[in-house]
């Protein structure tokens, strides 16, 4: 197996970053505000330069609120569709709530990642954590680090085994700048899960907390530190459940009642808060290799020029040439 990574980005979650993060004031050379293309290519130029990636992809939010999550959940994100712009209004690969200012710009990034080479990955009817969450669950090859600032990727983590690749997450949530790499021992730390089952005990906990950004209502009277603990004394979502109904003696009765009371929601959340590893995920050009050198040269200059990216676009070149080195 490799040593350099199969890089996987979360797109929406960067550039929503990299356009809070950056000004507004940062123009083309028409005045059209380009800060999320900026930040966002600086941030791949970055990444690249620290993390020397075998292979990138771009995965793209194709679906913001699946129909099968909502089927399950009729509450899951229920609350941002008053904000949501109509779907013929958006671009492909924009999720809901975007700034007036940012969803322009996202056809713009998907032109420089063509130009540059680099592979964008989507599923119809599916998130960008369901093609990540595809994508890593069948890497063989090399090991992944999948980059989001979206906690529900944490339970992708896993060690190299039977054949499959190790899985890491690079958590942004805080920035670039304050980036943590997430392996199971680091997730177990730091939410005290049992390591031989991390990634998987983190979306059990987080069925059991809930998530109001989400629309997850979780279950009243079970916080972080409970929902960890109970998930830690099963080996499985199926035997927590089962210990609920059965009165397993390793619940007490407060736990118990609670999740009991709670029975309805236990039963469909789990479609909702796992990612899928089986979505239709197609590629933008084949997942191959980092491109030393961009493969549409003369576009991507044109990009540059009309947008003012010279400077970012210069640093994704010697990104891409270095990690080819």
């Amino acid at each position: 197996m490799s040593d350099r990574p199969l890089l996987l980005l979360d797109s929406a979650s960067m550039y929503f970053r990299a356009y809070f993060g950056v000004p507004e004031s940062i123009t083309a050379p028409d005045g059209t505000p380009v800060n999320a293309v900026r930040g966002f290519t600086d941030m791949i130029a970055r990444l690249v330069t620290e993390h020397r990636p075998a292979r990138l992809v771009a995965c793209l939010d194709l679906d913001w609120r699946p129909a099968f999550r909502v089927a399950a959940l009729p509450s899951y994100k229920a609350h941002r569709v008053e904000t949501a712009r109509a779907a013929d209004e958006v671009p492909a690969g924009v999720p809901e709530e975007v700034p007036d200012t940012l969803a322009p710009q996202v056809p713009i990034i998907t032109e420089v990642l063509a130009a540059a080479g680099i592979c964008t990955g989507g599923a119809v009817g599916h998130e960008a954590d369901d093609v990540i969450g595809t994508l890593a669950d069948g890497e063989a090859t090399d090991p992944v680090l999948a980059v989001s600032g979206d906690r529900d990727l944490m339970q992708i983590v896993r060690d190299g085994a039977a054949g499959r690749a190790p899985v890491r997450l690079l958590y942004i949530g805080r920035g670039l700048n304050k980036a943590e790499n997430l392996g199971p021992d680091e997730l177990a730390a730091k939410y005290d899960l049992p390591r031989d089952r991390a990634g998987a005990a983190y979306a059990e906990m987080a069925m059991l907390r809930g998530d109001p950004s989400d629309g997850l209502p979780g279950v009243p009277g079970v916080g972080a530190k409970t929902a960890a603990t109970l998930v830690g004394r099963f080996g499985s979502w199926a035997e927590l459940l089962a210990a609920v109904r059965d009165g397993d003696p390793r619940l007490a009765a407060g736990p118990r009642a609670k999740l009991t009371a709670a029975r309805d929601y236990l039963d469909v959340v789990e479609p909702v808060v796992r990612v899928v590893t089986d979505a239709p995920v197609e590629f933008s050009r084949a997942d191959t290799v980092l491109p030393a050198e961009p493969v549409d040269p003369g576009r991507l200059d044109e990009l540059a020029a009309r947008w003012g990216l010279e400077s970012s676009v210069g640093r994704l070149r010697t990104a891409l040439a270095a990690a080819a080195g």
